[in-house]
């Protein structure tokens, strides 16, 4: 019995050891590590430095989308270690923190499938926001001639300069003079949801981007902006006397055309729809359809019938009864209710196309169906 009692008496010492021997470790696995914080690089360039002073020395370079592992923080600068291992301090006004970096990847997944409205390119170095406005987060970067596709258009409110006087309020017709009670107008800025070729995706300022549109027909816009232009049909003509690059052109693409003002806020994107077709004897364009008049939104849709393979549009224009949209809290222009027009090309002949026994319905104002040569533009 003594010697069972010693045992167990060694037993729990040595337990009671082991016990106490996790215990000086600092219960090392119980503990998690935590996990690192990082932040993005959002200007196109930032320097890293190796202290916070007046006179610092340069500790490497990172470049605008670059994840950096944050190691310290100060108030107006943040010490990170970047991807080639590089540490140093960069200010905190050229980073983003994962929740912004976040943000942007909900916004890319939720239009991943948006069909792409029309072409562009960047006209200079640009940056992408969060949502329609000069003042809303930033992150993404473009460099001038970077191409990117069009998803969807907001207007909103330009900011005021500090200083500026308001445009005074439009005067109605028949006043005598202006109403000093009216309100100024704002005034409108439009804004586009863009997607790189990265699949980056925000919002850009309007002005600073350039619709890809062909140089042939850009001639003709008679004074509006071409929205844009989708490739419908080619035909062969041997004899076009069109050049690229200085070999000749034989197979010449007919479009869709979507046309604008020059002007920023319109409740609609498009008022004029033209079809561009190829007279193969007089070896010109032609205007083989339009539609002008109307408060259009796209997406414009390009498809081939199911039948016999011709070529059809189809845009979507607003009914005569349902009233022009204005923009939601997000900028967007959201109407109501639109109509689908549908046409397929028959030579140079455009067809309305409808579902057997459906009537066009009304519209405010009734297409032009024309085979005239299209005008250039003094």
């Amino acid at each position: 019995m003594n010697w069972v009692k010693a045992v167990g008496r060694r037993g729990g010492i040595a337990l009671a050891a082991a016990v106490g021997a996790l215990a000086l470790s600092g219960c090392s696995y119980l503990h998690v590590k935590p996990s690192e914080k990082y932040v993005y690089v959002t200007s196109k360039e930032a320097v890293l430095r190796d202290r916070v002073a007046a006179v610092s020395n340069r500790t490497g370079t990172v470049t605008n989308g670059q994840k950096l592992v944050v190691l310290e923080q100060a108030r107006l600068w943040v010490k990170v270690k970047a991807p080639d291992g590089a540490i140093g301090w960069v200010q905190k006004k050229d980073v983003a923190d994962d929740a912004l970096a976040e943000q942007f990847v909900v916004l890319g997944k939720k239009h991943a499938q948006d069909p792409v409205v029309a072409i562009a390119t960047a006209r200079d170095e640009v940056v992408l926001h969060i949502s329609p406005g000069r003042k809303a987060d930033a992150f993404y970067r473009l460099a001038e001639g970077d191409p990117i596709n069009l998803l969807e258009r907001a207007t909103v409110e330009k900011p005021v300069a500090p200083g500026a006087t308001p445009k005074p309020a439009a005067q109605k017709p028949g006043a005598r003079s202006a109403d000093p009670a009216a309100l100024p107008e704002p005034v409108m800025e439009d804004w586009w949801l863009v997607r790189n070729a990265k699949g980056e995706t925000g919002w850009m300022y309007s002005r600073m981007m350039d619709v890809s549109a062909p140089d042939a027909l850009v001639r003709y816009a008679e004074g509006q902006r071409i929205v844009g232009a989708y490739l419908i049909a080619k035909v062969d003509d041997p004899d076009s006397g069109m050049l690229n690059n200085g070999v000749a052109v034989t197979s010449i693409p007919e479009y869709v055309t979507v046309l604008a003002p020059y002007k920023a806020g319109l409740p609609y994107d498009f008022d004029q729809v033209r079809v561009f077709t190829w007279n193969t004897k007089m070896h010109r364009y032609e205007t083989a359809f339009r539609e002008h008049g109307v408060e259009g939104y796209l997406p414009v849709r390009i498809s081939n019938s199911v039948m016999d393979k011709a070529p059809e549009f189809t845009y979507h224009v607003l009914p005569a009864d349902v009233p022009t949209p204005v923009p939601d809290a997000t900028g967007q222009l959201r109407p109501a209710r639109t109509i689908a027009k549908s046409y397929r090309l028959e030579g140079n002949i455009c067809k309305r196309v409808l579902p057997p026994g459906v009537q066009a319905p009304a519209q405010a104002k009734p297409p032009e169906e024309t085979k005239t040569p299209a005008k250039k533009k003094k």
